[in-house]
């Protein structure tokens, strides 16, 4: 085996050093990064933020802000109104839905949900009830009679 030149063998050691040291730098670094982000964001200094509700920038659905205060401190947090929140109980206000009753005199059905989130402090009710009218089953009827008509 032939043997390396000592200046070629200390190029390699120096650059691997080099290497090392750029590595622990970086990492360094994004741990600082992620340090600044947990104590400058919200509730760093104060205890009892209250936040109130995502207002789009736009229309009534998608990216908004949401402004929080907590004593003489103000933030504002990027946030998002998903495009089919219901308007009633609000984007912040999470429930658990159980299955469609049967459909009243009326033609619409009913469902009641139990409050299982309320996000961000959200003054939300403890329980909700929702109707929708209900699906005609001639549509249903009209496409069984399309099939048996193209045989």
């Amino acid at each position: 085996m032939p043997a390396v030149p000592a200046h070629k063998g200390m190029q390699r050691r120096s650059f691997l050093l080099l290497a090392f040291l750029a590595l622990l730098a970086l990492t360094s670094a994004v741990a600082k990064k992620k340090d600044k982000v947990k104590k400058g964001g919200p509730g760093s200094e104060c205890a009892e933020w209250t936040w109130g509700p995502c207002t789009p920038s736009s229309k009534d659905c998608g990216v908004g802000f949401r402004e929080g205060t907590c004593g003489a401190q103000t933030q504002r947090i990027r946030c998002r109104v998903p495009c089919n929140w219901k308007k009633e109980f609000g984007a912040d206000c999470k429930y658990k839905f159980e299955t469609w009753g049967a459909c009243d005199g009326t033609g619409t059905k009913a469902r009641q949900g139990t409050l299982k989130k309320a996000r961000y402090n959200a003054q939300c009710q403890e329980t909700i009830r929702v109707t929708k009218p209900c699906s005609p089953k001639t549509k249903a009827k009209a496409k069984a009679k399309k099939g048996k008509e193209k045989d």
